[in-house]
């Protein structure tokens, strides 16, 4: 999403599909090539809140924000399109709506953000943020839009209503209406997240079209830390994805991906430590976040799929050498990124937990040994064992059996898109003798091996005439079958299979009763998943030379920046008032308690006690670790009161074009008492300091997030603040400063 509201009308590029053609990939093949971040760069320099689809033709189809998409440009794409046959090769296919263009409640000067593309029936569904609408004449009055078209290019039709109107805020103005999501659960029942740091991220069910919000909203997500929100299912979990800190703070942006998890796609949604997202010291597991490379900011995330079954998450990020689309403090250039998602121990992490990558990685998987796009009229890699099959307008329709000559090893993972057009059940075969169907008579999902059979009911309504996607994985002896809409976690029945033996053999394809449609059909090598994390930092040999357990007052290693005498040290701990002060900006009135660090690596470690309450507002008290060189930069990483939540904040400012930026990201959840740890490497190649920060609720498991990054040519040293305002009046309580290698 983008948080400055643009002023006056803007002015956007009709959107055009081109005449450029994607070519379908040759099957034959399920070995990945080899691709680099950022995947949007033959699209745009910026291609903001991504999503991307597949579509009916088996290409890729990707979607971005309202934004130019070059340097220099001027013109905004009102949510420009992008094709792609592999997910690594983009084409621009235009805007999909034109420069006058909008739903009849905005604005002339309304722009569309972060929209979110889902199949419903026989035609797609983009939701959009719509910025501007005619509630109010002070702007800022957000609402979700939607648009609907036959193709994933459109033309795009808007809806003569929001699906979410305007919603009045408490403190004023209207809460932040953004940021649309759409899930569909096994029951059928369709549903809509959106929402931002004003009003939090909420849930409503839709209506069957997906048009209308219906029923009462669930707060899913607290307020003044979650936006952009993504929803899928996974092994029978149900996991709320939301980006934290800020998008657009350009070489400062901080910008990351948490998640929770429940049972129920209305909440409540807990971290992997069993805290709630929607308390106060609100809960969040880290999924995505700046590792010290190029990438900065990564967030606002999409999912897919690969054919091999692998996952993947889709975001924007921050190349931290080039912040800005144009002149600096304007738009922040966000290009699309696409990383593995992996899943260890039950939660989500990209690249086991390394964060974006930037060098050449193993591309997604997007042609199989099978990979039928019926786009010719023949079955010559096919045989007919039964029934009638014919080959027409791109897909594959008949009754019977139908085997692939190929044959495939035990490990796969098939899919296929399928309506039943009357067809009793229809389905795929592996090996002569595993069959998965849809079976609309007795409206369950079937697997069968023999006399081995597992079933899962099919939703309440499932409309079999409508297409949608069947996968099956098989592993060993282990099998699992879903259905989906359209490929994107939201599953309408999944199914799980102990079989007799491995599978291996031809693939095949059948309907019963009447007839079927096939089309993208694929046979492609399972994907090996990632079952280890990466090492995180951790704390070795103690440095007792410069570390202080405050036993009797300051050593004196310690050194001043603006001294604060009401800091006194008693009874084994640094207790320091909160002062009235701060270090962001040009103010720069805060103390800062210093100490010179150890050269090489080493990881920083304290234990504060802060009591800041939770609910009420109390901007912006914090306590905690700065890794300092000067005023106009420096690292902090704080427990901190941003409005009614307490977090884990950790800042950075630096100086650019002339004036000092400040942004943050979010590590973790605080208690009253909350260790820190700053984890110091440097660079074998460029020389930087990289600290990541740390943070635990008992000193034992720990938290790891973000990397921000120091020059080469600079000595930082490590300190201690308590700061952001001395009302109500607090105390923090440092029990100690230690060092490790």
């Amino acid at each position: 999403m983008r948080h400055l509201r643009r002023v006056g009308a803007l002015t956007a590029v009709l959107g055009l599909i081109l005449a450029a053609t994607v070519p379908t990939p040759a099957a034959g093949s399920d070995v990945p090539s080899r691709y680099r971040n950022p995947i949007s760069a033959a699209v745009g320099d910026t291609f903001a809140d991504p999503v991307i689809v597949r579509g009916d033709d088996g290409l890729w189809y990707a979607y971005g924000t309202t934004d130019p998409l070059r340097e220099g440009e001027g013109e905004f794409h009102r949510v420009p399109m992008a094709r792609s046959a592999d997910l690594v090769h983009w084409t621009y296919v235009g805007d999909a709506f034109g420069p006058d263009q909008r739903p009849p409640y905005a604005t002339g000067g309304a722009a569309y953000w972060a929209p979110d593309v889902r199949r419903f029936g026989d035609r797609w569904v983009m939701y959009v943020t719509v910025t501007d609408t005619t509630v109010s004449p002070e702007g800022s009055d957000y609402a979700i839009g939607a648009a609907t078209a036959p193709t994933p290019t459109g033309p795009w039709t808007f809806a003569a209503q929001p699906v979410v109107a305007p919603r009045p805020g408490g403190g004023g103005g209207y809460l932040w209406t953004i940021d649309p999501s759409q899930f569909t659960d096994v029951d059928g029942r369709g549903y809509l997240y959106y929402g931002s740091y004003y009003g939090g991220i909420s849930v409503t069910e839709l209506s069957p079209d997906g048009l209308t919000a219906v029923g009462t909203p669930t707060l899913v997500a607290i307020d003044n830390k979650f936006e952009g929100s993504y929803v899928l299912r996974h092994d029978g979990w149900y996991y709320l994805f939301a980006s934290t800190a800020n998008c657009c703070a350009g070489p400062a942006t901080g910008y990351s991906v948490q998640v929770g998890r429940a049972r129920g796609p209305r909440g409540p949604f807990t971290d992997r430590e069993g805290v709630a997202l929607t308390a106060s010291r609100a809960g969040g597991t880290p999924v995505l976040t700046q590792n010290g490379n190029r990438w900065i900011g990564p967030g606002h995330n999409g999912f897919l799929t690969d054919l091999s079954g692998q996952d993947w998450i889709v975001y924007h990020a921050i190349d931290r050498a080039d912040p800005y689309l144009d002149e600096p403090f304007g738009i922040n250039e966000r290009p699309m990124l696409l990383d593995r998602l992996d899943w260890i121990d039950g939660w989500p992490t990209v690249n086991a937990g390394t964060g974006p990558s930037e060098g050449t990685r193993p591309a997604p998987v997007t042609t199989g040994r099978v990979d039928a796009r019926f786009d010719t009229g023949g079955l010559v890699d096919w045989r007919r064992d039964a029934g009638e099959w014919r080959v027409a307008d791109g897909q594959l329709s008949g009754s019977g059996a139908l085997t692939s000559r190929t044959t495939v090893g035990a490990d796969v993972r098939a899919e296929a898109d399928l309506r039943l057009t009357g067809a009793a059940a229809a389905g795929i075969t592996l090996g002569d003798r595993v069959e998965v169907r849809v079976d609309t008579a007795g409206g369950r999902l079937v697997a069968r091996d023999g006399r081995r059979s597992a079933t899962a009911p099919l939703p309440a309504g499932f409309v079999p005439t409508n297409r949608h996607n069947l996968a099956i994985e098989v592993r060993g002896r282990q099998l699992v079958a879903e259905l989906s809409p359209a490929r994107l976690g939201d599953q309408l029945a999944v199914v799980s299979l102990r079989l007799e033996r491995p599978v291996a053999g031809r693939p095949g394809l059948t309907a019963t009763g009447g007839t079927a449609e096939f089309d993208n059909v694929s046979v492609a090598r399972l994907y090996r998943p990632e079952r280890r994390a990466a090492p995180v930092p951790r704390a070795g040999a103690p440095l007792p030379a410069y570390s202080d357990e405050f036993g009797d007052g300051l050593d004196g290693a310690w050194q001043w920046v603006r001294e604060d005498p009401a800091a006194t040290v008693s009874g084994g701990a640094l207790r320091w008032p909160v002062q009235a002060a701060d270090l962001t900006g040009t103010g720069n009135t805060a103390g800062v308690l210093l100490r010179d660090a150890p050269r090489g690596d080493y990881v920083v470690e304290t234990k504060v006690t802060l009591d800041l309450g939770e609910e009420t507002v109390r901007n912006y008290q914090q306590a905690g670790l700065v890794a300092y060189v000067d005023d106009d930069r420096f690292a902090r990483l704080t427990q901190v009161a941003i409005w009614n939540t307490r977090q884990v904040e950790y800042g950075y400012e630096l100086p650019f074009a002339g004036r000092p930026v400040y942004g943050g990201s979010i590590v973790g959840t605080p208690a009253t008492t909350t260790w820190l740890r700053l984890a110091h490497h440097v660079d074998r190649v460029t020389g930087e300091h990289e600290f990541r920060a740390g943070s635990s609720r008992d000193g034992r498991t720990w938290t790891w997030g973000a990397v921000w990054t120091f020059p080469a040519d600079t000595t930082p040293r490590i300190g201690l603040v308590a700061h952001g305002g001395a009302e109500p009046p607090a105390t923090t309580e440092f029990d100690y400063l230690r060092f490790y290698r």
